[in-house]
């Protein structure tokens, strides 16, 4: 073989082995997996020129839960996820490591054990693996999945406090939301309907304030809530909003052909640019932590709601169901909320303006989309534990009011469903296990299939 195809060739080795340099935490398996499947199916696209046996063996290693062992340090996501992509690529090529059946292995002999062989570089398959955006693309659509669903754990949250404060069901009446022209905000509004059908704790405010003379003469109810209590329509809607935006360009995005060059077999020709450049990932990516973080927030207010005797003057401090003074009920939970909502709003600095030139100058513009799709991930993590204390506190508020019976069929089954991981308590124990236990199920359940 002439010196200068061996040289093309070990080029593309090359390029695997030493991009294989990333450090940090590893991705996790699902988010690897995303990626792959992405990667799969811009090559499946036909434009990168590569050998089928590339496609064939990525294919084999998603069907067979061979998952590459790649750290999230690394990309800077301008000619793609260049470093997690040489993670991948290495297992392909039959080196590092790979994990199988939950344990890390030589990949060589994962390989060996599942009857399949390493590529072999035919002219571009290095380059071809390491560009692209599938790593940042996979992450962010995973995202997407997860903040979906936390939106709608919230949203049941959003229902039980409107129940436990006996709100006025305008707050989310169509006739109000409807004059205003925001999709999300009648999603929300609408869900929430959906959700307090057959309450007996919601109030109509033509029964409490008026009488058929007109007002009545004395009112003892508060006119209206709190914003985080009565706003929710307005308040979720964007970030509905967002969530779905959020999910079509990420979508779009893994459909697309995101190597460089193109190959076009048709004009027979090859095209150099930058489809390989994540800033459509990136910005989406800083968006949706931005409606997540926001999320959080909102979670937190109605949580501090219900801690505060003096806002919610219904229940004990902390709704502390046992002795005040000797009892501390959810005091030292809610400083966890507190404190990761504090993360969060910090994590909220947008990625996609921070861009650092690198690479001699070359890459001088970069988008770092996996570095925002990996802290978007962690904005939603943290909101998912805030989400978990505030559902506790929940459960306990209406135990203390005794109401569990005076729920819609919707809440009170999801209240049934929650208090089967957290009994009621009343004396102090620790919080960890059943904080971790609600974050699991919540995370591993939608709430339609529930109710």
């Amino acid at each position: 073989m002439p010196s200068k195809k061996k040289d093309q060739l070990q080029l593309q080795y090359n390029l695997i082995r030493s991009h294989s340099a990333g450090s940090g935490n590893l991705i996790p398996a699902i988010d690897v997996k995303a990626a792959m499947i992405v990667l799969l199916n811009n090559f499946l696209q036909g434009y990168s020129g590569i050998h089928s046996d590339l496609v064939k063996l990525i294919a084999n290693f998603i069907n067979k839960g061979l998952v590459p062992f790649v750290p999230e340090h690394g990309g800077v996501g301008a000619s793609g996820d260049l470093v997690q992509l040489a993670h991948i690529s290495l297992n392909l090529i039959g080196k590092g490591e790979v994990f199988y059946n939950g344990k890390l292995l030589d990949a060589s002999k994962v390989l060996e054990q599942n009857n399949l062989k390493p590529i072999e570089i035919h002219i571009r398959e290095g380059i071809a693996l390491m560009n692209g955006t599938s790593v940042m693309t996979g992450i962010s659509i995973v995202n997407v999945i997860r903040a979906n669903r936390l939106l709608n754990w919230s949203l049941i949250a959003s229902a039980l406090i409107n129940e436990i404060v006996q709100s006025f069901d305008d707050y989310f009446s169509e006739e109000l939301n409807s004059v205003k022209q925001h999709k999300g905000q009648h999603y929300v509004s609408e869900k929430m309907r959906q959700l307090a059908k057959g309450s007996k704790l919601i109030k109509k405010r033509e029964n409490e304030f008026y009488n058929g003379n007109g007002f009545k003469s004395r009112i003892s109810t508060r006119v209206q809530e709190y914003y985080s209590i009565r706003c929710v329509p307005q308040v979720l809607g964007p970030i509905f909003e967002t969530i779905e935006n959020s999910g079509k360009v990420f979508i779009k995005e893994a459909n697309s052909v995101h190597d460089n060059p193109v190959i076009n077999y048709e004009t027979k020709n090859v095209y150099h640019g930058g489809n390989f450049h994540g800033d459509y990932v990136s910005l989406e990516s800083d968006k949706l932590k931005i409606a997540i973080t926001k999320l959080s927030m909102v979670i937190e207010r109605q949580l501090n709601f219900l801690m505060n005797d003096k806002l919610n003057k219904i229940l004990p401090p902390f709704v502390n169901l046992g002795t005040l003074g000797l009892n501390l009920g959810m005091q030292g939970a809610q400083f966890t909320a507190t404190s990761t909502t504090a993360e969060n709003q910090t994590l909220s600095f947008p990625m996609y303006v921070h861009s650092i030139p690198n690479n001699n100058d070359n890459q001088d513009i970069v988008s770092m989309g996996t570095n925002s799709a990996l802290i978007t991930k962690k904005v939603i993590n943290n909101a998912y534990q805030v989400m978990s204390i505030e559902l506790i506190a929940l459960l306990q508020a209406i135990d203390f009011l005794d109401i569990a019976n005076k729920l819609s069929d919707k809440t009170k089954t999801i209240y049934d469903d929650l208090r089967q991981i957290v009994p009621r308590f009343v004396e102090d124990t620790p919080k960890y296990k059943d904080i971790k236990n609600i974050n699991n199920f919540i995370k591993n359940h939608c709430v339609e299939d529930l109710i």
